[in-house]
């Protein structure tokens, strides 16, 4: 695991753009694994300043999204497809037909479980997941006790996640309690995994994440096991890290060796 301490959120922003970048140079035709939530929004505006610059091109790309909510279509406001659509694919040269998320209307919500796992597989497995982190360390919908081999499945959301995410909904608006979600295993089998956390909300799961015990209560502590995860986060989601000072010097080390 690879842990990556910048003095601000947007340079912990910069960074993860760059990592996009440098994969999207590498392998235009790259199947990327895609989050919502608050903090992937300014990473969203960054990418879509490169691409309109010219800088990095999403034409040959293809995504598929952690999660959704269950009853909610793709057009809701609150749905997962809508944040999408509004924060990143209509303003970047993504081909629709190749931008995928669960659907919140499946008839047959299990099948379709079934069928987003093997279209996963079908366009050659992810290869670069990005991730945010919830205050009790889950990673997309998949809430503590989860399996760390689960896979794509309907999921019911904890007490704590809908009232960390009771701010998206008004008083008067239904918010769901279920989801779609990839499963951990599902999030473990892509090639490289970024997390991006910022903010001292974070810092306690972030600590679990990196440094405490590999859990089913710390969903996140599965990317302990992963071949190349990289967390990137900022000063304050980095609080509580006993070897913060470790990590700085690893990463001035790779410097020395490498510019990216």
């Amino acid at each position: 695991m690879r842990v990556v301490i910048k003095p601000t959120a947007q340079d912990a922003v910069q960074f993860c753009a760059d990592v996009f970048s440098q994969q999207l140079l590498t392998k235009p035709t790259s199947v990327l694994g895609l989050a919502t939530g608050g903090t992937p929004v300014n990473l969203y505006k960054e990418l879509i300043e490169r691409n309109k610059k010219g800088d990095l091109s999403f034409a040959l790309a293809k995504s598929f999204n952690l999660d959704e909510y269950l009853g909610l279509a793709g057009t809701h406001p609150q749905s997962y497809r809508y944040f999408m659509q509004q924060q990143l694919f209509d303003h970047v040269d993504i081909a629709p037909e190749n931008t995928h998320l669960p659907d919140g209307l499946a008839d047959d919500p299990q099948a379709f479980c079934n069928q987003y796992e093997h279209s996963i597989k079908d366009a050659g497995g992810i290869d670069l997941q990005l991730l945010g982190i919830g205050s009790n360390g889950h990673i997309g919908f998949n809430e503590p006790t989860s399996s760390l081999a689960s896979r794509t499945r309907i999921k019911t959301l904890d007490p704590k996640t809908i009232r960390d995410n009771a701010r998206f909904f008004s008083e008067d608006e239904h918010q769901p309690h279920l989801s779609i979600t990839m499963g951990i295993g599902t999030i473990l089998d892509s090639k490289h995994v970024l997390l991006l956390a910022t903010g001292e909300g974070k810092a306690d799961a972030i600590q679990a994440t990196v440094e405490g015990a590999l859990s089913a209560m710390c969903p996140a502590s599965a990317l302990q096991m992963h071949q190349q995860a990289t967390i990137v986060i900022d000063e304050a989601a980095a609080a509580k890290l006993s070897l913060k000072e470790y990590y700085l010097a690893v990463e001035a080390e790779r410097e020395k060796l490498t510019t990216f």
